[in-house]
């Protein structure tokens, strides 16, 4: 099965990532009013059932084996708690606002689907779907098991456990996912949420593979919240859950939407390819919500677009600290100086110190001075080979070819006039300044004819379909604007071979 079509993000679709609840000065004065009344009746009565779910949660799996643990829970402890933990989750989001909660289509049985894929994931509240779709198994993090309730819940749901800085732990839960859509019915159905993270729902971001992996049939589930005024999500940046929850809870009621879309199965293509399978879905889902379908995703807490197997930081590192250098000490120009002749001696290489950091930056302000060393390390030294390169492109002094030539020579250090998939690596994490971890595809192209040269790598960066954005937007100077001529921010989904089929 060939890729479905896809629409580009453009201006008309901002960063998925920023959410602000903008309110009138009416709609203020009577979220105020209404909230110091409901607020806290709403709060103290979801709380209530929260706390009647708690000892009926850890009951499910009291006197258990780790054996049994590992097995489906049967008999009492299902046909008995499971309806009342529905009726009790129900009531949770009923007291929080949600009196009603509008279905559409048919949820699909076990056999039919064995896993529920639900998109646009924008906020915690998103767990209403739990409802409509008879409490489901679910993925969650394995930091959630030490919260009060929660943990006891996830154990009730005997849910995925997964932690997002421990490879074996993806692992593990790759394994569990597979092993339990693969029962043919053994284990309950599960329901993901294959972006991830949330978002301002105005795109679906990248879906990671988890959810595909199996090669199964999938059934597509649509969450939207009809509402006047957009009080729900939680993002990135913007309003907080706080300002979320206490926004939701003082609006007299919040409307919600759960469409189930017809099963989705995959072509054999597809099962082989768990990558596409997910591209596929997340287009088919885009297309059903009227929205764009893009290669964003979060990748350690920073927003990124995927571009082939680079990862590109939606909001440049380089911006903030170029105003920095133009707001404080001798000026841009010389600061650049300092630093490219400091990564050229090679005896003190291009790692300094904070101390050293200051005298070749310029600056005078500590403040300023620590907050460069934040965005570019988390350690001691900081390496001055992506602040140079980075506010040299945005500041524009500058031109592409000129900085490819200068990271060329910086990660050629044995001067052999190529570099290998290791040093690739290198010097596109400094050039974009995120780690790259999958450049492969890069690589293979840029090393055609045998060797990755300059020369070769700056015919991929300039002319290849998916990689000329690196040069044509990201690594564009400030004054040139942010974005290419068509508005385009570069979505290539599918453009190359996936090699990352890992769980995540």
């Amino acid at each position: 099965m060939a890729k479905l079509g896809w629409h580009s993000a453009t201006q008309e679709f901002p960063h998925p990532f920023i959410h602000q609840v903008k309110l009138t000065c009416a709609q203020r004065t009577r979220g105020a009013i209404l909230g110091v009344i409901l607020v806290p009746l709403r709060l103290a009565m979801a709380a209530l059932c929260f706390l009647l779910m708690w000892p009926l949660a850890r009951l499910r799996l009291a006197g258990l084996s780790e054996e049994d643990r590992a097995r489906p829970v049967e008999g009492w402890r299902r046909w008995l708690l499971h309806p009342v933990m529905k009726l009790l989750s129900r009531s949770v989001f009923f007291f929080l606002g949600f009196l009603w909660v509008e279905v559409k289509g048919r949820r699909a049985d076990l056999k039919e689907a064995p896993v529920l894929v639900v998109a646009p994931h924008s906020t915690y509240l998103d767990m209403v779907v739990l409802v409509p779709t008879e409490l489901p198994t679910v993925v969650s993090r394995s930091e959630n098991t030490g919260l009060p309730i929660i943990g006891a819940l996830l154990e009730f749901n005997q849910s995925v456990m997964v932690s997002r800085t421990d490879p074996e732990s993806r692992k593990k839960a790759v394994a569990q996912v597979t092993e339990r859509l693969t029962s043919d019915g053994y284990w309950p159905q599960m329901l993901m949420f294959p972006e991830g993270t949330t978002t301002n729902g105005r795109a679906l971001i990248k879906f990671k593979p988890g959810a595909f992996l199996a090669g199964l049939p999938i059934q597509p589930v649509l969450l939207r919240y009809p509402n006047k005024l957009d009080t729900v999500r939680w993002t990135h940046e913007g309003t907080s859950w706080k300002e979320a929850l206490w926004h939701t809870a003082s609006q007299l009621y919040t409307n919600v939407t759960v469409e189930f879309l017809p099963v989705y199965t995959p072509s054999q293509e597809e099962k082989d390819d768990p990558g596409l399978y997910a591209d596929n879905v997340q287009k088919l889902m885009a297309m059903a919500l009227g929205l764009p379908s893009t290669d964003y995703e979060m990748a350690g807490r920073v927003p990124v677009n995927k571009l082939g197997g680079l990862s590109i930081p939606l909001e440049s590192p380089a911006r903030k600290t170029l105003a920095l250098l133009r707001g404080d000490g001798p000026g841009v120009e010389a600061a650049l100086d300092r630093m490219i002749a400091r990564c050229r001696s090679g005896a003190q290489g291009s790692k300094v110190s904070a101390e050293e950091l200051t005298f070749v930056l310029g600056l005078t302000d500590e403040e300023a001075v620590l907050a460069v060393r934040h965005i570019y390390s988390k350690d001691e030294l900081v390496d001055l080979r992506p602040i140079y390169l980075t506010v040299g492109a945005l500041s524009g002094r500058l031109s592409f070819e000129s900085l490819l030539h200068t990271a060329f020579t910086l990660f050629d250090a044995e001067g052999r006039g190529s570099l290998g998939a290791e040093q690739l690596g290198a010097l596109m994490a400094a050039l974009l300044d995120f780690p790259q971890r999958h450049t492969a595809a890069l690589h293979a192209e840029a090393a055609a004819h045998g060797r990755l040269t300059e020369e070769s790598l700056l015919r991929v960066l300039t002319t290849h379909p998916t990689y000329q954005s690196v040069a044509n937007e990201y690594l564009r100077a400030e004054e040139a604007g942010s974005r290419p001529a068509n508005g385009k921010p570069g979505n290539n989904n599918g453009s190359v071979s996936r090699d990352n089929k890992k769980f995540e």
